[in-house]
C-alpha cells in the first residue's frame, strides 16, 4: 500500500477521534480483531484482543449517550483535547503499523488529526445548528453517524 495513503488514513482516523474520542479506537480494535488491520507481532497487537474490543466499544457507546447531555463539557477544553489526542494517537499508530509505516509518525498524525477534528467538528456543528435552526441533538446524531461510518471506511481500506 502507498505510504502516503497509509499516513493520510492515520491522520483521518485521528480526525474521527476528534469527533468522537472513543469511536476511533473502537473501530480500530474491531478491525484488528477481524483481521482487517494486521497488528500481529507489533507492540499494538493487544488492541485486537476481545477485552480491548469490549472496553473500547462500551466506551464508544457510552460516549454516544454522554455527548447528548447538556452538562457535557466542550470538546475543545483541555481535558477533552488530551483524551482525544491520546486515543487519536493510539488509533493513528495502529493504522500506520498496519500499513507498514512508522509507529511514531502514526502517533503524530493521529494526534494532529484528533486536534483538527475536535476544533473542526465543534465549529461545523455549532454553525450548522445556527444556520439550519435545528436542535443540537439532531446534528449530534448526524455527527455520530459520520464518525462511525468514516471510521469503518478508514479501517476497511486495508
Amino acid at each position: 500500500m502507498n505510504p502516503s495513503y497509509v499516513l493520510l488514513l492515520a491522520f483521518l482516523i485521528g480526525v474521527i477521534g476528534g469527533l468522537r474520542t472513543m469511536t476511533a479506537p473502537a473501530v480500530v480494535a474491531w478491525a484488528a480483531n477481524r483481521h482487517w488491520l494486521n497488528l500481529d507481532n507489533s507492540p499494538l497487537a493487544l488492541i485486537g484482543s476481545l477485552g480491548a474490543v469490549l472496553a473500547f466499544t462500551l466506551g464508544a457507546l457510552g460516549e454516544l449517550v454522554i455527548d447528548k447531555l447538556p452538562s457535557t463539557p466542550n470538546r475543545t477544553r483541555l481535558l477533552g483535547l488530551v483524551g482525544r489526542s491520546v486515543l487519536g494517537g493510539l488509533s493513528g499508530a495502529a493504522v500506520a503499523v498496519a500499513g507498514s509505516q512508522s509507529i511514531a509518525l502514526g502517533i503524530v498524525l493521529g494526534v494532529a488529526g484528533a486536534i483538527a477534528g475536535a476544533f473542526a467538528g465543534y465549529e461545523v456543528r455549532k454553525r450548522l445548528v445556527r444556520a439550519l435552526k435545528v436542535p443540537d441533538f439532531v446534528l449530534a446524531l448526524l455527527e455520530d453517524a459520520v464518525a462511525i461510518g468514516g471510521g469503518l471506511l478508514i479501517v476497511s481500506r486495508f
